[in-house]
This record gives C-alpha cells, structure tokens and sequence, in this order.
C-alpha cells in the first residue's frame, strides 16, 4: 500500500523543505517535490507541516507504587500520546527486591501483550544489585535492552549504594550501554520526610520540602563523577532546577559523555501549585520548583544544555473513589487520595504523554523560545540517537519508519480533562488555549489518528530492539 502526503513543509531536526513524503507500506521511501501519485492514496497536506512523531524516553505505564497503580495502561497510553502527536516510547521494567532482571522483565512484558499500539521499548532498572544480578547484565543486550537505570533516591525501596552504582556502570561501560541515574539525594529526603511527617506536617508542599533543590544539585554532580570515573555515558532522568543543569553544563564543558532530560511540569508549575486546594495533584518526584527555575529550563532547551524533553508519565486518579468512564467501559482504581492527606504517602507521578508536545510547540515554537526543527530535535530525533533507535526512528528519511505527524500550525485547543484521551480524572494544564496540534499521525504508514478519530489496533505495537554503543549528543 502506497501513501503520498502531498504539499506539506517537510521539518526535521536539521532541515525545513517543501517537499511530498511518499509511503510505502512501513517505510518512507521517497522525499520530493511533485512526485508521482502512482495508484498511491493522496494526503493534501498544503499550509501544514510533516514531522517525525514523537519519542517520550520517559514513561510508567501500569507502574505499581504505593498501594496503587498508574492509571494509563499500554492501550490507553498508546492512545492519548497517538493523539498528542507521540509515536513511540521507552517504558521501565522495575527489578523488585530479590526478584531477577529477566524476572522483571517478564512481568513488563505482560502488561503491553495484546494491548500496545505503538512500537515501544524499556529500560531496566535495577534496585536490588546481587552478584547474580550483576551478572545477569550482558543478555539484556540480546533482550534488546541497552540502557540501566539506577536510583539515588527512594531509599529502602529503590535506591542503590555510590559502590553498587559504580559496579553497574562498569558492566555497562564493558558493553556499550547508557546509565539512566535518578539524581537526588536518598539520605537527605529520607530525613527530611520522616522530620515532617513526626512534626504533623503532612500537606503537599512539604513533598518539595523534603526533596529540596540543591539534594538534586548534589546528587546530579555525584552520578557525573561516578560516570566518569566508570568511563560510561550518562542520561539524567527529569532535570528540574537551575543547579542541576549547572552540574550537567559542568560536565559536558569537560568532555564527559553526559546528557540530560526534562519534563513539561517543570516548566510550569512551582511549590505554589502544591498549596492549592487541590495541590496533591502536583506531587511528583522529583518536586516542581520555583518559577526562576522554569525560566532556567526553558533556556536550557534553547541554547541545547539539556538535550530531551520527555514526560516521566506517571498518571494517578485524584480522586479514585468516584469511577472513571473510558471508552465506555468504568475504571476504578485508588489515586492521589489513597494517601490519606499524608505527602509521603501520596502516589508521587503526574501525567504528560498527551501534553508534551502540543505544550512545548505552543509555549517553546510559538513563543519564539526555539525553532521547529529544535523542537523536533528535542521531542524525537535526539531520544531516536540517545537510545540506539535512529535512524529507524526520529526522523523523516528514506528507510525510517513512517512515523509521521501531520501537524496544523493554526489549530486550537482549550485543554481540558473532559476531552483529552489519557485515562486520568484531571488536567494540570486545565483551561490552557493551546496553538499548533497534530491532525493526522501515522505509526509505521498506518494511521492511526485523524483529527478526533481513532484507528489505532491493540496490539499492532512492537517491541523495539534497539543498539549498543548509541552516540552522545
């Protein structure tokens, strides 16, 4: 089957044509101007413009936390991020205390059977390192699995010793793999939660208290120390304040193969929003910060000191009492009440996988903070290079995946929880007019998105196997 989208302005991360897109069956075959039909089905695309879909690094799908799970699974997340212009993710698969690697991984791989729509990945994270767990490292390469995340925080839970870290980023230099580090400092949260909670402090904004800015400063220049010393590249999950970036500018200026990434909420909200009545709806980890450090971030993307835009989608009901309808059937689950008004007990993610891009285009290109191409940059082609999927993805090429959006420059929207497709009670962005939305988008040549109509199939989505030695952007 042969599809040709006709007329459009063709961006990619390094160009900005007039040029047709010819599909044929998976693959972009063609890139040119005025090229033949040939019995192919034809997509006016005249007055829009023809990117790559999106590549969110950063997602928990069905994630258990607490006494609850994450609410959008591998159907309903594939869906709002198809309608948010996304085509393809990196999810977690969590090694629990005393479990295997391959013991993990097979319990993420049940969770997308029969329900994903896009191709997607995993990383594997490691929270129990054992000899048997060190050793079981190399044949996640012939699992597809190329990067490791560690945790510097979530003590008695996730988090791994300096000496355990530095022992998973030798194995992982020896085979060419990337190290994801979550970077705040484990001791200091602990203490600072457990004073709060004894004192009765137990509101939203002390979540921010108990994780301050400058346990991420540290811990961020920590992990680049480690990584260095291991010789072994390094990706810093969900940067959010001004120190951070600070350390990460650091060690780039000194030739350190390290990289980092932020989410959307740490572009817009601050500790305020956790004093709002409703502020357990912004409870996340790490914190959103300060308004200086919005504006921080925001320049980092432009000037490329942080290198990715992911999401970090980790969506909760706010209320999980009352039943959720989505696409006609009732879901219930326990949400950000199940933490009894308590922060340390309140389920810690917010959602994103929808918003990003339609956020970053209107707040990032439209408010003349970056160019288009920037923004195809930062949303799809460098997370295609970070993690040994390009050029198959994140692109518009000949051979690459087509995985395409069309997107509408002049389209508007009023977000709002009521008509977006994540399968969550809330929008934190509530009320924001957005300028600038995917109208069409292909996974593979199959569209799956056509203005407010859905033709995505559960499990049409595939397993990405993705390759070692990925570069460092």
């Amino acid at each position: 089957m042969k599809t040709l989208i006709q007329g459009g302005t063709v961006i990619t991360a390094a160009d900005t044509i007039q040029a047709d897109v010819l599909i044929e069956g998976e693959k972009i075959s063609l890139i040119g101007q005025n090229l033949p039909k040939d019995g192919a089905k034809v997509i006016d695309a005249t007055g829009k413009l023809v990117m790559p879909g999106g590549i969110d690094p950063h997602t928990h799908l069905e994630l258990p936390f607490f006494t609850t799970v994450s609410s959008d699974d591998f159907y309903t997340g594939h869906r709002a991020a198809a309608f948010g212009g996304t085509t393809c993710h990196i999810d977690f698969a969590n090694q629990r205390k005393g479990e295997t690697l391959h013991e993990a991984l097979e319990k993420w791989r049940r969770l997308a059977e029969g329900k994903a729509v896009l191709d997607y990945a995993t990383h594997m994270s490691i929270t129990d390192l054992r000899p048997d767990v060190l050793a079981e490292i190399p044949s996640l390469l012939d699992e597809g699995i190329t990067s490791l995340k560690v945790f510097l925080s979530y003590k008695n839970m996730y988090m791994l010793t300096d000496g355990e870290i530095l022992q998973v980023m030798h194995k992982a230099a020896e085979l060419g793999m990337l190290v994801l580090v979550h970077a705040e400092n484990g001791d200091v949260v602990d203490m600072l939660t457990r004073q709060f909670v004894a004192e009765g402090k137990l509101s939203p904004e002390y979540h921010a208290l108990s994780h301050p800015a400058w346990s991420e400063t540290e811990a961020t220049l920590r992990a680049i120390a480690l990584a260095s010393v291991a010789n072994v590249p390094l990706y810093v999950v969900h940067m959010t304040c001004a120190g951070a970036v600070d350390q990460l500018t650091y060690g780039r200026q000194r030739g350190l193969p390290v990289m980092g990434e932020t989410c959307p909420q740490y572009l817009f909200f601050t500790e305020d929003d956790l004093r709002r009545p409703d502020g357990a709806k912004f409870i996340c980890s790490p914190p959103v910060r300060t308004r200086a450090d919005n504006v921080y971030l925001w320049d980092a993307l432009a000037d490329g000191r942080i290198q990715v835009v992911g999401t970090d989608h980790c969506p909760f009901l706010f209320d999980g009492t009352k039943p959720l309808t989505y696409e006609g059937e009732v879901y219930r689950s326990p949400g950000k009440e199940s933490g009894g008004g308590d922060f340390s007990k309140t389920p810690n993610g917010m959602h994103g996988i929808e918003d990003r891009m339609l956020l970053l285009w209107t707040y990032g290109v439209g408010k003349g903070r970056f160019s288009a191409n920037r923004f195809v940059e930062l949303t799809a082609t460098n997370p295609a290079k970070i993690f040994g999927l390009y050029p198959r993805k994140g692109t518009i090429a000949p051979g690459s995946d087509a995985d395409i959006v069309i997107w509408n420059p002049e389209a508007r929207k009023t977000v709002s929880w009521r008509t977006h497709h994540m399968r969550v009670d809330h929008n934190v962005y509530e009320g924001m007019e957005l300028v600038g939305l995917p109208e069409k988008v292909f996974v593979r040549g199959e569209l799956v998105v056509d203005g407010e109509s859905w033709y995505g199939r559960r499990g049409s989505g595939r397993f990405l196997h993705r390759q070692s030695h990925a570069p460092v952007v």
